[in-house]
């Protein structure tokens, strides 16, 4: 659970092309900004396809969040900072990681591209009535591109593709003068880029078509004919359309060179190097999906983390335990992966009862319950692929799956956690196991200790343990496990006996099963 404190609430968007920081009032279930700022930070500069961030790349995004961090102390709030796809996909990212934290103390999550375009379509539902309605977001950032099919709340379809105006400026407008030929090979490439999005998206019926964000919110100021930076005017819920679009495309290309983009009103003028790949991006998403008018939304990413946070504060809707987003992405990659789904519970149910009946040893809090309850019901997803290790296989698919709802680190440490519910214990040469923190190091060890056990407790696949009641003498924890209609348990027994060593080692507590 996510505490906000004095409720207040800094929500900070680590983007590839700039950093937004957002200062929020909450008040229950609704907020008002109180401050706003942005920097152009260009963190996904680089000649290597945004590979590595470089290091002046880092300084400059560490200077930015140094910034970030004093205007949030002057507001005394509660940080939450998420970053998107120029660290997502960084060799480095974990340098860079280490270096927020040590400089500036604010603790980042790199996000999914999934989860991205699920925050954008909450911070859309804020700022425009179309609730109810099937509505197609799209954001165009400086890395990603993220499409979002949406209703009543709910993603119907969810796509991040790497199309962004920095990335595409990098690979195809490096030369100052613009280039007809370059124009010709970007627009091809984007129109490939985007075919699995068409093929999800056809013959839907679509409502609205929605953008968000840098790219689209410059072209919406041309074609509205208003410089945002001295002007009142708000753009949301401005919608142009694809006549006014074709005007504005041709009016950007009709202008050569970064400083003759720079003079066009309603452009942002440090955004006049990477305006040109942004709008070949929008103009090629418009022909493809065959969009006839778009809607601005003022509110994107930052906005949707201000709306999760604050349903992490107050308690979303629960089922097991984990919030009902969460919940909903476990059991679609249970149903698609065939999982054993009574198994799951089962071991599910005995490791929360571990858990919660074993505080006083584990020490771990609310948050680290859901990662065990989502490693649980997930444990087995890897005999999707084989048998044979699908420990490992569990891991590679919880690793790799889009999970809304969780941060890129969250979905590591579950993915470790579910990897350890057999065979060999945590080490260090074991490569994802060595990525993590000292402290998420610890975390696993902990919860793998606990999901072994309640594993083993169902060897035999058949629920036949209903409750297990630890009682604690001296060192050593007695289970005592009440059976079903006195059912041989044995075989789960011994399943139990052969995995306890690791919650023994962990703790240093001698476990005993006895029937109740």
């Amino acid at each position: 659970m996510f505490e906000i404190k004095n409720g207040i609430l800094s929500a900070i968007d680590i983007g590839t092309n700039s950093f937004h920081q957002i200062i929020a009032k909450i008040n229950k279930d609704k907020f008002s900004i109180i401050d706003r700022t942005k920097e152009v930070v260009r963190l996904g500069i680089s000649s290597t396809d945004m590979k590595y961030i470089s290091e002046e790349a880092m300084d400059r995004g560490v200077i930015a969040l140094k910034r970030f961090k004093t205007l949030s102390d002057l507001h005394n709030a509660t940080i939450r900072a998420v970053a998107t796809s120029a660290v997502r996909e960084a060799l480095n990212r974990t340098e860079f990681l280490r270096r927020v934290k040590s400089e500036t103390g604010i603790d980042v999550e790199i996000i999914s591209g999934y989860e991205e375009a699920r925050l954008i379509y909450l911070g859309v539902l804020q700022s425009l009535p179309v609730f109810k309605d099937r509505v197609v977001v799209i954001d165009i950032g400086g890395g990603s591109t993220e499409f979002l099919y949406g209703q009543k709340g709910n993603v119907l379809f969810a796509e991040s593709l790497k199309l962004g105006a920095i990335r595409f400026t990098q690979k195809y407008f490096t030369n100052e003068k613009l280039d007809m030929s370059s124009v010709y090979e970007c627009r091809e490439s984007v129109k490939g880029t985007i075919v699995p999005v068409i093929r999800n998206l056809d013959k839907k019926n679509i409502d609205h078509f929605i953008g968000t964000s840098g790219t689209i919110s410059n072209i919406a100021s041309i074609i509205k004919g208003i410089d945002r930076f001295d002007s009142v005017q708000t753009l949301n819920n401005f919608t142009f359309t694809k006549k006014e679009l074709t005007e504005v495309i041709d009016m950007i290309l009709s202008h050569k060179t970064n400083l003759e983009r720079s003079k066009i009103t309603g452009l942002d003028p440090v955004r006049a190097d990477i305006i040109v790949a942004g709008a070949i991006i929008l103009d090629q998403i418009f022909s493809e999906l065959k969009i006839k008018e778009m809607t601005y939304s003022d509110y994107s990413l930052r906005e949707g983390v201000v709306l999760d946070t604050i349903h992490k504060s107050n308690g979303e809707k629960k089922l097991l335990g984990l919030t009902d987003i969460r919940y909903k992405s476990v059991l679609y990659l249970m149903e698609i992966c065939k999982v054993d789904e009574k198994h799951a519970k089962q071991v599910t149910k005995l490791s929360l009862q571990l858990f919660d009946s074993l505080k006083n040893i584990h020490k771990l809090n609310i948050t680290e319950r859901e990662y065990l309850e989502a490693a649980s019901l997930l444990h087995d997803v890897g005999y999707y692929i084989s048998h044979t290790q699908h420990h490992r296989h569990s891991y590679y698919i919880i690793r790799n799956a889009e999970l809304l709802g969780f941060s890129d680190r969250e979905i590591e440490l579950i993915s470790n956690i579910a990897r350890y519910h057999r065979k060999s214990h945590p080490k260090i040469k074991h490569e994802g196991f060595s990525r993590l923190s000292i402290d998420d190091q610890e975390k696993v060890r902990r919860l793998a200790g606990i999901i072994r056990i309640a594993d083993g407790l169902d060897r035999s696949h058949l629920s036949s343990i209903s409750k297990i009641e630890p009682h604690i003498v001296g060192k050593t924890v007695n289970l005592k496990l009440k059976i079903i209609d006195n059912r041989d348990v044995s075989l789960d027994i011994w399943g139990a006996e052969r995995k306890k060593e690791l919650f023994e080692e962990t703790f240093g507590y001698k476990i005993k099963f006895t029937l109740n």
